[in-house]
């Protein structure tokens, strides 16, 4: 199980890196903001919902992936 804590962990990271993209991509001062305010990236995720949203929900898979796999039994 404890695989697929890994994968979980490497698919919420892509998911972040994804959304630093689309910040970035948006206008610079958001991906900086982003990159160095956790609160700015909800504010970037409500306000940009349509270029966020993917990036949100690859991100919330991994974690889901990781939530499952430790109540599994991963975290042994």
């Amino acid at each position: 199980m404890i695989f697929l804590m890994y994968v979980g962990l490497l698919i919420a990271v892509i998911g972040g890196i994804g959304s630093l993209i689309a910040a970035f991509k948006t206008h610079i001062l958001w991906g900086i903001a982003c990159l160095l305010f956790a609160p700015a990236s909800l504010v970037f995720l409500v306000l940009h919902w349509s270029v966020a949203k993917n990036p949100f929900f690859l991100t919330l898979l991994g974690v889901v992936i990781m939530f499952l796999s430790a109540m599994m039994g991963g975290h042994a």
